[in-house]
């Protein structure tokens, strides 16, 4: 299991004060207000203030939003200038800063690569993608034998996912492999 998950990607600086724009990677861009910290991936580009190109935690002081973005202001990023040393970089939080999921859902990142079996615990193949309809998710399995079978992620199709076991069983409708 992925021990942070990706909330945003920064965009551009915001204003003159050091705020940045982030692009959400998350379903719901409000989280941001209950951040206290974000993780900053240094590891592309330039690693100007992190040697070999670390991360950086930085707190994050204020957050507000314009159209689909986040604005946030980070803490020691205090200029335009050193808002643009950050663009492109993508943020992170911890799993223990993750949100709560419910009974029944899960990490995008937890599933990928999770094996599925059928009804009959035959392997089918790996889960490699979630594609997000608006409807329901739609799983990406890479077969065992190359193809690839998109599965909705609805409850007459997903019969169980064993984290601890890495498995997913499914119930594959007809005309899913055709």
């Amino acid at each position: 299991m992925e021990d942070r998950f990706q909330v945003g990607i920064i965009t551009a600086p915001h204003g003159v004060k050091g705020e940045v724009k982030v692009f959400p990677t998350t379903d719901d861009v409000r989280r941001f207000k209950r951040l206290k910290k974000v993780i900053v991936d240094m590891s592309i580009g330039d690693s100007f203030d992190s040697p070999a190109g670390k991360d950086l935690i930085l707190a994050i002081e204020n957050v507000k939003f314009f159209k689909q973005f986040a604005i946030l202001k980070l803490s020691g990023v205090d200029s335009m200038d050193d808002a643009l040393k950050y663009k492109g970089k993508s943020l992170w939080v911890e799993r223990s800063d993750a949100v709560r999921l419910g009974k029944g859902e899960y990490f995008i990142a937890d599933l990928i690569g999770l094996l599925v079996v059928n009804e009959d615990e035959r392997p089918l193949g790996r889960l490699t993608d979630v594609l997000q309809t608006g409807a329901n998710d739609v799983y990406t399995v890479l077969m065992e034998d190359g193809r690839e079978v998109l599965i909705p992620a609805i409850k007459e199709c997903i019969l169980e996912v064993d984290m601890p076991g890495q498995t997913m069983k499914v119930h594959l409708l007809d005309g899913l492999l055709d």
